[in-house]
């Protein structure tokens, strides 16, 4: 007659990743409270693939941003702009620098006609390097 020896089964490691999911929720949540928003006229928008071929010296062109608000009035500095006044303000900096960038800013409220009607605009006034960037979903 042979003994059939039974082993108890061997026990794997259990690595609990609870704790880690508490403490990145921690620092998620510290670092949502404590960060600032940034003002729209700070955002870097301008790449040193995207500046304007020239001369070593001469400096970048200055980069206009525009942001559409949830109403669909666009503002320049945090100040609303009428379409005729942003305009001429377009005509004004293009004719200046007729590679000048503009980026479109919309808000996550505003419409989509908003923003086409926005950049029939730029584009009607004279601007060929146009971008739009979105920053912050619809609600």
């Amino acid at each position: 007659m042979a003994f059939a020896l039974k082993r108890p089964p061997k026990r794997h490691a259990v690595i609990s990743v609870v704790s880690m999911i508490d403490v990145m929720m921690i620092l998620l949540f510290f670092f949502m409270v404590t960060s600032t928003y940034l003002n729209l006229d700070m955002v870097p928008a301008l790449q040193k693939s995207d500046e304007a071929p020239g001369a070593p010296g001469t400096a970048p062109a200055t980069t206009l941003m525009i942001r559409i608000a949830a109403d669909g009035q666009p503002m320049i500095g945090g100040q609303p702009i009428t379409p005729a006044d942003l305009t001429t303000l377009l005509q004004t900096r293009l004719a200046a620098d007729p590679l000048t960038p503009v980026v479109l800013f919309p808000s996550g409220g505003a419409h989509l006609q908003d923003l086409i009607r926005l950049m029939d605009t730029v584009t009607r006034a004279g601007a060929i390097r146009v971008k739009v960037i979105r920053i912050e979903a619809a609600p």
